[in-house]
């Protein structure tokens, strides 16, 4: 029962959720890219767009790194990257943020959205 509680998010398929305290290494000095949902709990498109980036995450394990930001949590990462709406996907490569997706979007559309910039 303890190893459960040690990695709900392993268990349970969930996002990786980061802070604005782990945002420099989990996404800024990653060597992967990191695609980044900034999203919050209340909203259902959010929940909508979770399954999609999940399996995202799944497709792309080792290429891409896939992970959340509560952007309530976290305002003063969410005003410094101008996040307006959620869910808001950032997809960062080399540390620097390449490309923006507002809403809700399929799991094709997004990758087709990052394919030339993984290339």
């Amino acid at each position: 029962m303890r190893k459960e509680n040690e990695k709900p998010n392993i268990q349970s398929g969930a996002l990786p959720v980061i802070t604005a305290q782990t945002f420099t290494t989990e996404v800024l000095t990653s060597k992967q890219p990191a695609l980044v949902e900034f999203s919050s709990p209340w909203s259902r498109p959010c929940q909508v767009s979770d399954s999609v980036l999940q399996e995202i995450a799944r497709e792309c394990a080792g290429k891409i790194k896939v992970v959340k930001v509560n952007a309530d949590d976290s305002l003063d990462l969410s005003l410094s990257y101008e996040i307006r709406f959620v869910p808001t996907l950032l997809y960062f490569v080399g540390g620097k943020p390449r490309e923006r997706i507002v809403g809700t979007a399929s799991k094709e559309a997004i990758l087709a959205k990052l394919k030339p910039l993984t290339e």
